[in-house]
């Protein structure tokens, strides 16, 4: 059925593979397939075909309890022109061996790889990503970027190195498939898509994720430039914490100044604020890393893992070992589904 009397052509034949993890983000899912759906329906003709994978060709629950069958197993997925890993960032391949493999085999042969949300993690383990940039979502930075030095990565919404393709989040995903709706069909018809579902901008997937502040309902990009800057600096900075006046030097305002801006702005101090970024950076490695809590402390900048469990304990209830087993599943001894450990990391 085509909803307007636009005449869109003939467009290449593009064949998309779902590569499902247990506990896979629905969201993610979701926000690839409809707006293809629609693109398919206005065009009159299938431009887009999809199907979803599963390492062993096995059901895929997603992280909503929802079960989704699988067309084919990773060994047997073939035809595609590209491949996406959702998962959560604890996905990990049944076999270690065979399943990196294949995907590095589709690598050589043409198909563009790509992963969302914390599919960035497996896509990682397979060698994949060795050397080259990488969107993580905010959430998960501190943890990918601990758990794999060899790659970079960066706050944008989308980023393509080479035929791999890494995607922060499940509206970012929103935003790639409108963006190969208008490479097949044009703009009219990626605008007209994103009207469908009344997605109010398409935004640039070189655009910088959406982080939010402490204690604010604002997020890093609406803050003032001297707050904005300082913040940055800090979040470069967890291994060897810099102190509060160099930040005022570098953000170009007087240490009085940033402690003025810096309370109206987040209600804390610039020193308060900035040990609590290294302490969420610490939660992530703690639950999405097996990293000694000695590691993790040198990691965000605490002499010792003491110092650090006293102030994780007192922000967060709870010492980093008692997080990390509550947040495994002690029946199986493997991490809990994404939902769990990060709500609304997609």
């Amino acid at each position: 059925m085509t909803i307007h009397s636009n005449d869109f052509g003939p467009a290449p034949h593009t064949r998309i593979g779902f590569l499902l993890f247990p506990g896979f983000p629905m969201a993610c899912l979701t926000s690839a397939m409809e707006p293809l759906r629609a693109a398919n329906e206005i065009a009159g003709h299938q431009v887009f075909t999809w199907s979803l994978v599963s390492e062993t060709g096995a059901d895929a629950k997603a992280s909503a309890g929802v079960l989704f069958p699988a067309d084919t197993s990773l060994a047997e997925a073939e035809g595609f022109d590209c491949l996406f890993l959702l998962s959560g960032p604890e996905a990990e391949f049944e076999d270690p061996v065979s399943g990196p493999g294949r995907l590095r085999y589709l690598a050589r042969h043409g198909v563009t790889l790509g992963a969302v949300s914390g599919g960035v993690f497996p896509l990682a383990r397979s060698g994949v990503l060795s050397g080259r940039r990488s969107a993580v979502h905010w959430c998960y930075r501190s943890a990918f970027e601990a758990a794999f030095p060899d790659c970079t990565a960066v706050d944008r919404l989308i980023v393509r190195d080479g035929n791999v393709h890494t995607v922060s989040g499940a509206t970012a995903m929103f935003d790639l498939s409108l963006e190969l709706i208008g490479k097949a069909l044009g703009a009219d018809a990626m605008n007209e898509v994103a009207c469908m579902f009344q997605h109010p901008v398409i935004r640039n997937g070189s655009a910088r994720q959406k982080i939010p502040v402490l204690q604010s309902d604002r997020t890093v990009d609406q803050m003032p430039p001297a707050v904005k800057e300082a913040m940055a600096i800090f979040s470069e900075n967890f291994e060897t914490p810099v102190c509060i006046r160099d930040v005022a030097r570098m953000a170009g305002i007087s240490p009085r100044q940033l402690e003025r801006s810096f309370r109206t702005a987040t209600g804390l101090s610039p020193g308060e604020y900035y040990r609590r970024q290294r302490l969420k950076a610490a939660r992530q490695m703690v639950l999405y890393s097996w990293d000694s809590v000695s590691d993790i402390a040198h990691a965000v900048g605490y002499a010792s893992s003491s110092t650090l469990t006293l102030h994780y304990r007192k922000f967060y209830g709870v010492t980093p070992v008692q997080d990390r087993k509550q947040a495994y599943l002690p029946a199986r001894g493997s991490p809990a589904p994404s939902s769990t450990l990060a709500p609304g990391c997609s």
